[in-house]
C-alpha cells in the first residue's frame, strides 16, 4: 500500500482551480459508454459530475492566498496482492475509501466548535482508476535509459542517412536497434518499456482530491508537513494540532487488513519500510526474527517491489547487512518517499 499526499502547485502559486486536474481523472472515461464509466464519489453520493467536484472544491477555499494550497490531491495505490484480496475492484475501493477518510479525519490534532472533527466535517471527492502508465521517474524507465538514449541515436543516424544528410547502412543500424531492444533489461510482454506504455496486470487504485478548507469553509484542515502533529500553549492551556501522518498510514493499513481479511507481511507495512530508512538496526533485526516462511515472503516482496537484491540472501543478520544493505537502501528510499506525504 502507497500513499501519497501532496499539493496541487504550478510555479511558486497553487492552483486556483481544480478544473485541470478533474479533467486529468477523467481521462480515462473517454470513448467509453456510460454504464462502463468509473464516476466521481464521496462519503455519501454515487455518480457525482467532474462539474460538480470543480464546484465543490474550488467553491471552498475562502480567504486562502495564492501561496496557500486550495486542495490536496491523495493517491492511494495497493499491491497487486492487496488488489488480489478484492472481489470488486471498483465496489470494494469505495467502500475502502470510505472507511480511509474517516483514518484521516482522525489524524487531525484538532477541535472545531468544542468538539473532534469528524468525516462530516471535510470536503472530499474520489475516483477510481484501472490503468496506469510508466513515468520517467519509474525505475525501470531509468534501467532502460542509456538503451534509451543509443536506439535515439541510431534513429537519428539512420533518418540522416534515409534524407540524404549523410551515408551509411541504414538496416545494419537497424540491426543493432533490434539488438538493442532485446538486451534492454526491463521488458514486459516481449517489449522493452519505455515511457507511456500501460503496465501490465490490475494497477487499480484511488485518486481523492480534498479540501484545505472544512466544509463549512471556515476551519483550515492541512496535512502538509509545515503543519505535523504539535502541541501548543493557547489561553493557557496545552493542546494538540495539525496532522500525524504515521497514524495515518499506518491506520490506512489496518483499516484495508480488518475490511478485506489481508494478512499483512512485515515487509508490506509503513513501520518497516520507515524503519528501513531511519532505523536500519532495527529494520533488520525485525527481520531476523521472522519465522522462515515470512522471511521468504518479505524477501520476495521486497524484490518485487523494485528493490535489487542478490539471488542468494545470507541468514545471518552481519552477511545481509553487509552485502546488500546498500542497495536495499536506495531502493526502499524510493518506496517510502511514495509512503509519505510528498510536500
Amino acid at each position: 500500500m502507497y500513499i501519497t499526499i501532496t499539493p496541487q502547485k504550478l510555479g511558486g502559486n497553487y492552483s486556483q482551480s481544480s478544473a485541470d486536474f478533474v479533467g486529468y481523472l477523467e481521462k480515462e472515461n473517454q470513448g467509453l459508454e456510460q454504464e462502463e464509466m468509473e464516476h466521481f464519489f464521496n462519503q455519501y453520493g454515487d455518480k457525482i459530475s467532474a462539474e460538480e467536484v470543480v464546484k465543490g472544491i474550488d467553491g471552498n477555499g475562502a480567504k486562502l492566498k495564492k501561496t496557500e494550497p486550495k486542495f490536496y490531491s491523495i493517491t492511494v495505490s495497493p499491491s497487486k496482492y492487496e488488489l488480489n484480496r478484492l472481489e470488486n475492484s471498483s465496489e470494494d475501493l469505495k467502500r475502502y475509501t470510505r472507511e480511509l477518510m474517516k483514518d484521516y479525519v482522525a489524524s487531525f490534532n484538532r477541535e472545531i466548535n468544542g468538539r473532534p472533527i469528524n468525516i462530516d466535517d471535510i470536503k472530499y471527492y474520489a475516483k477510481i482508476e484501472h490503468q496506469r502508465t510508466f513515468k520517467g521517474t519509474d525505475w525501470q524507465i531509468k534501467e532502460n535509459q542509456p538503451y534509451a538514449t543509443k536506439i535515439l541515436q541510431l534513429k537519428t543516424e539512420i533518418r540522416n542517412i534515409e534524407e540524404g544528410r549523410a551515408e551509411g547502412n541504414s538496416k545494419h543500424l537497424q540491426q543493432k536497434i533490434d539488438r538493442l531492444e532485446k538486451e534492454a533489461p526491463q521488458q514486459q510482454d516481449g517489449k522493452r518499456i519505455v515511457q507511456g506504455m500501460p503496465k501490465a496486470g490490475n494497477q487499480s487504485h484511488i485518486h481523492i482530491i480534498v479540501s484545505r478548507k472544512d466544509a463549512s469553509n471556515t476551519f483550515s484542515l492541512s496535512p502538509g508537513s509545515k503543519h505535523k502533529a504539535s502541541e501548543v500553549e493557547m489561553h493557557g492551556k496545552t493542546i494538540k494540532r495539525g496532522f500525524d501522518r504515521d497514524h495515518f498510514f499506518e491506520r490506512a493499513e489496518k483499516t484495508f487488513d480488518n475490511t478485506f481479511g489481508y494478512q499483512r507481511n512485515f515487509a508490506e507495512t509503513y513501520k518497516a519500510r520507515k524503519d528501513f530508512v531511519k532505523n536500519p538496526k532495527i529494520y533488520f533485526a525485525s527481520l531476523m526474527k521472522l519465522p522462515t516462511n515470512e522471511k521468504t515472503i518479505a524477501f520476495k516482496l521486497m524484490k518485487e517491489s523494485s528493490v535489487p537484491m542478490l539471488p542468494s540472501i545470507p541468514v545471518s543478520q552481519a552477511q545481509l547487512a553487509m552485502k546488500v544493505f546498500n542497495k536495499l537502501r536506495r531502493g526502499v528510499e524510493v518506496a517510502i518517499k511514495s509512503s509519505s506525504i510528498g510536500i
